[in-house]
């Protein structure tokens, strides 16, 4: 690959589509990722490329929930993987819970090849130093995060086929789930199961992004930087969070940007 100059306004960009297209080839991506990941930048184009106020408000609601919850647990598709991979496993190690691999189109393959992609940058994370003001012992925090979703012994009651199949460890078990880059139907059941889905999606007009207890309208990297920080804060309690007035806030945005530019 050409080197990006640091200054590139489109660096970031740029960055992010070569990791896709590397993971891909090497087969941990199915062949519909990179479509998926230059629709959200379509959206993220609209929203300026930066992290919104009420996204910001969305975040720390979102940590507050991860933080309280009884069982909560970070599910991840492929691109989240390897976009946020590193990012969410330090929330997870932070939160203390486990971080689960669901995919759309599951293979046994695929699914080994995430796990252990997941399983080195944990080893990874775990060699940094502690977070900025977060105290303990860092390498323990990050090694004792379990990686799930190859077990394939729960199942998503109300969906049918490999949609339904899940961790009993993980998504079965959990009251909070925070799940980037969601599927709607599945999101919708999860919901009517009783528990807080929180999604993160850059189309605050898809299904995912309604039907969700908390949506995230952000990019999944900019999102998880965050989200540590917030978790690291402990925020003390979630609030009386208002879903659609939220989406509305993140609609005006797009709507707005460049008629303000």
């Amino acid at each position: 690959m050409v080197k990006i100059p640091k200054v590139h306004p489109r660096r970031k960009s740029l960055i992010s589509r070569k990791a896709i297209v590397d993971a891909t080839k090497q087969g941990l991506l199915a062949d519909s990722a990179m479509i998926a990941h230059g629709r959200g930048e379509a959206f993220d184009y609209l929203l300026g490329e930066k992290t919104s106020e009420i996204a910001k408000l969305s975040i720390k609601e979102s940590a507050a929930r991860l933080m309280s919850a009884k069982h909560p647990v970070i599910s991840v598709n492929g691109n989240t993987a390897v976009l946020a991979g590193k990012s969410l496993i330090r929330v997870a190690a932070v939160i203390q819970c486990p971080i689960e691999i669901n995919i759309y189109y599951r293979t046994e393959k695929r699914m080994d090849l995430l796990h252990d992609y997941l399983e080195s940058q944990k080893l990874e994370v775990s060699k940094e130093d502690n977070p900025i003001n977060w105290h303990g012992d860092w390498g323990s925090a990050v090694m004792a995060v379990k990686i799930l979703g190859k077990e394939e012994d729960g199942k998503i009651e109300g969906l049918e086929g490999p949609r339904a199949i899940c961790s009993a460890e993980g998504i079965e078990r959990a009251d909070v789930i925070l799940v980037p880059l969601e599927d709607g139907d599945r999101c919708e059941v999860l919901v009517s199961l009783g528990k807080d889905v929180l999604v993160v999606d850059l189309n605050p007009l898809s299904r995912s992004a309604k039907m969700a207890t908390v949506t995230i309208v952000d990019e999944v990297s900019r999102m998880a930087e965050l989200l540590l920080q917030y978790v690291i804060e402990n925020p003390s309690d979630n609030t009386e969070w208002n879903n659609d007035l939220a989406l509305k806030e993140s609609l005006e945005i797009i709507s707005n940007y460049y008629v303000n530019q």
